[in-house]
């Protein structure tokens, strides 16, 4: 799941900042996001799955297939 937030995170371009600013908590949280340090909360993965357009599965790792069903 971690190298998949941040592989979409710079897919689009983004730094973490920037993200860190869309999900309202620090640049440091979001880092350890994507290091795996801390778990990522399910309001967050929500928002991550919205942001990017994604599944929730997609970015869990449990699919390949980023659509929504």
């Amino acid at each position: 799941m971690y190298k998949r937030i941040r592989s979409l995170r710079e897919d689009k371009d983004l730094t973490q900042t920037q993200l860190a600013d869309y999900l309202n908590i620090t640049q440091a949280t979001y880092s350890r996001y994507e290091s795996g340090n801390l778990d990522v909360p399910s309001l967050v993965l929500i928002k991550l799955s919205n942001y990017y357009n994604v599944s929730i599965d997609y970015i869990l790792g449990q699919t390949d297939n980023p659509k929504r069903t």
